[in-house]
């Protein structure tokens, strides 16, 4: 008696874009967390409930993963916004969303975290630097006039890094327990004056 094949079961394929997402996700967070050499590869693997391999698969390294993690995270600025660079008040405006972003009970910013936990790697730091150069400094310098408008940008970015270091992750008392009108008060003009640069002196 013949036997009936039984139709066969049609092998379930991969999501890629679930998966690429899945990886991203679970980079980011372990970089968040202890920035680009306290994470490997198989810990970014197991977060994202895949196997090293598909990690090297999908992105190459961990380097090209980590690359990536940057990119996507400043993808979307929450401070300097083109609104707020182009603004005819982008001091205070700096300022202000500065100051939101890192009052008490605030979230510090995976990029910020990324970029803070993962200082002492070089390739880190080379990544981070074209990255940082070819968006935020790229996007703050188009929206400078005047000379040195490269080295106001770049001290725009160093002022914004170090508050959100000594206010929110040292918590200085003085800048962590002021009046945030007060901070938009005394930071304001100094962002102001770098946005503006040189001005014409009047006679």
């Amino acid at each position: 008696m013949p036997t009936t094949r039984q139709p066969a079961i049609p092998t379930r394929r991969r999501n890629a874009a679930a998966t690429r997402k899945a990886i991203l996700a679970s980079a980011r967070r372990a970089f968040a967390r202890a920035g680009y050499d306290g994470v490997g590869v198989r810990e970014i693997a197991r977060g994202a409930g895949v196997t090293a391999m598909l990690i090297n698969r999908y992105f190459g390294s961990k380097e090209k993963l980590f690359a990536e993690v940057v990119a996507e995270t400043i993808a979307t600025p929450s401070i300097l916004t083109q609104e707020i660079v182009t603004s005819a008040t982008a001091g205070e405006d700096i300022a202000a969303a500065l100051i939101e972003q890192t009052e008490s009970g605030a979230t510090p910013l995976d990029g910020f975290l990324i970029m803070l936990h993962s200082t002492s790697s070089k390739r880190a730091a080379k990544i981070n630097r074209k990255l940082i150069e070819g968006t935020h400094q790229k996007a703050m310098t188009a929206a400078l006039s005047g000379k040195l408008a490269p080295q106001r940008a770049a001290l725009v970015l160093s002022l914004i890094a170090g508050f959100q270091v000594m206010r929110q992750m040292i918590g200085l008392s003085a800048l962590a327990d002021a009046d945030p009108k007060t901070l938009v008060t005394i930071l304001g003009p100094v962002f102001q004056q770098i946005v503006e640069g040189d001005r014409p002196k009047q006679e």
